[in-house]
């Protein structure tokens, strides 16, 4: 279980419940109540080209929006299966070196998801993740996507 703003939490859950997670060498950079950041080293993400692999960028941002969600629903005291429900991803410039992925909400956004999850034990939430790009100028990868909650049964 993921505690309010506990970033190494989750990052242990990350890596003990997502092999993926582990072999990318994910990490919970910072954690500020609105963004998450994680990160992951090019070394174990680089393609054929020296920069990032697409699915690697791909990953991490998911990674992130997943975190989010699950912080911001520790803080809220509920427990809830998180699932990426759609995704739309646009790969805007190559990545040459530590990829952090980013990721938000709009502001106003978590007040009727987790008031959904209370009531009526599921709920949808659209999260945002960008990459930065080389030296954190302009942004390298940009994901939105709905996730959705649904209370653990047991």
């Amino acid at each position: 279980m993921i505690e309010a703003g506990d970033l190494r939490a989750l990052e242990r859950a990350l890596r003990e419940g997502i092999p993926l997670a582990r072999a990318m060498d994910v990490r919970a950079l910072d954690y500020d109540g609105h963004r998450l950041a994680l990160g992951a080293p090019l070394a174990p993400n680089v393609n054929d080209k020296g920069n990032a692999f697409g699915g690697s960028l791909s990953s991490l941002l998911t990674l992130a929006a997943w975190g989010l969600v699950n912080l911001k629903m520790a803080e809220a005291g509920l427990v809830a299966d998180v699932y990426v429900q759609q995704a739309n991803l646009s790969y805007l410039a190559p990545v040459w070196g530590e990829l952090i992925a980013e990721a938000y909400a709009e502001d106003g956004a978590w007040p009727g998801f987790l008031a959904a999850l209370r009531e009526r034990g599921r709920a949808r939430i659209v999260v945002f993740a960008e990459i930065a790009g080389a030296g954190g100028a302009g942004t390298a990868a940009r994901q939105d996507a709905r996730f959705v909650a649904r209370a653990a049964s047991g």
